[in-house]
């Protein structure tokens, strides 16, 4: 039995809960990290722009990369004129100099930079077209259904396409695989070449529990934010597409993840390893079985709340 179908086994403790706020967005999406548990959805899995959004996936490409030790954080990368003379968002990266890696990581994560975006898709993948092909084979991998990629930083385009909920459980792959690298979600400012970028989810100035992720806007998409948030044993997921202004989606943000932090807890009802049950064999070479759970199993529960 797999830890999410375990914990779902667990009888839920039955409890008044509110109704969930009203979010001025085209579709959101609230889960437990952990446990994996959707809190509130709308238009879950509608196909919409997901603009900068989409660099989460080129992230977690990178990242996955550092961890196969096929790159390393000081590997050098130089700068093609393609990727330069990228529109929209930058880090600005000057054409044939040498970025590192590290750079280049920070400078999608938190200036959000189509420039960086393109540079590594470029040395990942040999350009952007086959990059965006092992972007849709991750989706695919990963059990994404209504997410398609045809480039790295989310410039428009008719058949570049995600939904909430994908966003979201994007978001808890980066969190749980690649935790090493998820510190610099929360980073507030990147500099590069003498520039000074702030990061734009505002939440990270607002809320000291809100430590990623990634911010996104195009006229057709509107304004989206994904993020996540940790408050003692509970990590929150929320995402919202197609708000109004920067301010509206920090503010539909900050009403998911209130909402689920105040009426909903998660409970670690097994540590990775632990014995649950230890059956006899007959006929075997030991007299029994040592039967548990390979990593943490979790549940989310209503709070007991007045």
């Amino acid at each position: 039995m797999t830890a999410q179908a375990l914990a779902q086994a667990v009888p839920t403790p039955q409890t008044m809960i509110p109704a969930p706020p009203q979010i001025a967005a085209k579709s959101w999406f609230l889960m437990d990290a952990d446990s994996g548990r959707v809190l509130i959805e709308h238009n879950a899995d509608e196909r919409l722009p997901p603009a900068s959004l989409t660099k989460l996936m080129t992230a977690y490409l990178v990242e996955r990369e550092l961890d196969r030790g096929n790159i390393g954080m000081d590997d050098m990368v130089r700068v093609s004129e393609n990727a330069w003379r990228t529109g929209g968002s930058k880090m600005f990266i000057e054409v044939d100099t040498e970025v590192s890696i590290r750079d280049l990581l920070y400078g999608i994560i938190i200036a959000s930079g189509n420039d960086a975006s393109v540079a590594v898709a470029e040395h990942l993948a040999g350009g952007e077209a086959p990059f965006a092909d092992l972007m849709n084979q991750h989706a695919t991998r990963l059990g994404l259904h209504n997410t398609n990629f045809t480039n790295a930083t989310g410039l428009p385009h008719p058949e570049q396409y995600s939904s909430a909920r994908d966003m979201a459980l994007l978001s808890q792959y980066i969190i749980n695989d690649y935790p090493e690298h998820y510190a610099v979600y929360a980073e507030k400012y990147f500099t590069y070449s003498d520039i000074r970028q702030p990061n734009r989810n505002r939440l990270l100035w607002r809320d000291p529990s809100v430590d990623g992720l990634k911010t996104g806007w195009t006229t057709e998409a509107g304004y989206g934010l994904v993020a996540s948030a940790k408050r003692d044993d509970m990590r929150l997921i929320s995402v919202v597409m197609g708000t109004s202004s920067e301010e509206s989606r920090a503010q539909e943000t900050q009403k998911l993840l209130s909402y689920g932090f105040r009426y909903y807890e998660t409970l670690n009802l097994y540590e990775q390893g632990a014995v649950l049950n230890t059956p006899r064999i007959w006929g075997g070479e030991r007299n029994e079985l040592r039967v548990g759970v390979d990593e943490n199993v979790f549940m989310t529960v209503p709070r007991a709340v007045i």
